[in-house]
């Protein structure tokens, strides 16, 4: 059970869409969390990611890593895609920091593989997108590339690293306040469910936009 008071949940809500100003862009809506009483060298590293009710419109940029066969069906789905050569070209090997390949890599929020190139992944970038947390969700000769990127876009992941801070997106602007009012209260109660002391283990919870100011929720 949230300790957010639903309506203060809505006036935050209300608040952050309020105070935006016009951008070139969709903004995304970030929830920011601070923890304690954690200590990640000694304590279990958590990890859970949730399903939310609302995909965000418009779609958030996602690029799949594809053979022949799935660049057909990004084409007609109008999804970016790249081809394997063209990644590896991305790859200079006196760049220990993959310079180019971040760049490119920052367009996106998600990255997918087809399944037939998952074996040759080492070879175009997979450690850099690794630790950038980019590393590419695997999409099946069968399945439907669009279904596929909504399941994506819907997914949030929770991972605690080596600091006791971390954010996560869980909507974006194009969405209604009730939807995107849905979609935090689903990831803050999965977050509590993942805490080994729950409620005792918050901090602090703030909602943000992209280029907003960071509005407290606990």
């Amino acid at each position: 059970m949230s300790k957010i008071p639903a309506e203060k949940m809505k006036v935050a809500i209300t608040q952050m869409l309020a105070d935006r100003k016009p951008r070139k862009f969709v903004e995304t809506v970030d929830l920011q969390i601070g923890l304690k009483d954690y200590d990640p060298n000694k304590d279990k590293r958590f990890v859970g990611s949730v399903k939310l009710p609302n995909v965000p419109r418009p779609k958030l940029r996602v690029c799949v890593i594809a053979d022949a066969a799935q660049m057909d069906k990004c084409k007609a789905a109008g999804i970016d895609f790249i081809d394997a050569e063209a990644l590896k070209k991305k790859i200079d090997p006196s760049d220990r920091k993959g310079k180019e390949m971040k760049k490119w890599s920052r367009k996106y929020k998600l990255l997918f593989i087809s399944e037939s190139l998952v074996r040759q992944l080492p070879k175009m970038g997979g450690p850099f997108l690794t630790k950038w947390g980019k590393y590419p969700t695997v999409v099946q000769s069968n399945d439907d590339i669009t279904a596929k990127v909504d399941e994506g876009l819907a997914t949030v992941k929770f991972q605690l690293k080596k600091v006791l801070c971390l954010g996560v997106a869980v909507a974006n602007v194009s969405l209604t306040e009730e939807q995107i009012r849905q979609n935090l209260n689903m990831s803050i109660n999965f977050l509590i469910s993942l805490l080994k002391k729950g409620w005792n283990n918050v901090k602090s919870l703030y909602l943000r936009s992209t280029m907003g100011k960071p509005i407290k929720l606990y």
